[in-house]
């Protein structure tokens, strides 16, 4: 029987190679980032595939996930001391102002609120606001990477962007399907 080539068996050490090929350890801070855009990836195809998200919510997030790969490949990619590189997919900004619109146009079919809102309701909310807080931990690995390397701002400007446009999905998709929101009492 041949070996398959889903293993290399390369990582049993603990470390893995980057793009380019240079071997880290698979807990280095450059994993942890780009680690948990993957995770967060996966959560959102977890709501994707939710019956109860909406084209219009489902379509923004193949999107995302897109982006979340361009992401993941620039933070895989070992940038030599003292240099800057950039996000190539956004650099111009269209990425993150998207984000925005999209965050405009669910506020203004969603009833304002001034309360705190705890996460769940519906289903598909719940894995929105599940969603939200990997992408906020996404956000808190990428300026961990940052503190020891240069990391192109835009790139935590759109995590940073992205879970504000997650909390309104998970707001949106409660209020579609007629689902209270659950108010923080103090």
């Amino acid at each position: 029987m041949e070996k398959s080539n889903l293993y290399t068996r390369t990582g049993d050490g603990g470390t893995t190679s980057l793009v380019g090929g240079e071997r880290v350890k698979k807990n280095s801070l450059r994993l942890e980032a780009y680690g948990t855009i993957d995770e967060l990836s996966s959560n959102l195809g977890m709501l994707i595939s939710d019956t109860a998200c909406v084209a219009e919510v489902r379509d923004e997030l193949h999107q995302v996930q897109n982006e979340l790969f361009n992401i993941g490949g620039y933070l895989a990619t070992a940038m030599p001391a003292g240099e800057e590189r950039v996000c190539t997919s956004l650099v111009g900004g269209e990425k993150i102002q998207s984000l925005e619109e999209w965050i405009d146009a669910l506020d203004e079919q969603t009833p304002k609120i001034r309360a705190f809102v705890l996460p769940g309701g519906s289903e598909a909310a719940s894995k929105a606001h599940v969603c939200r807080v990997v992408c906020r931990r996404a956000e808190r690995r990428i300026l961990d990477l940052a503190e020891a390397e240069y990391v192109d701002p835009a790139v935590t400007r759109y995590v940073n962007r992205l879970s504000d446009y997650l909390f309104i999905a998970a707001r949106y998709l409660n209020f579609i399907q007629g689902v209270e929101e659950i108010i923080w009492k103090k």
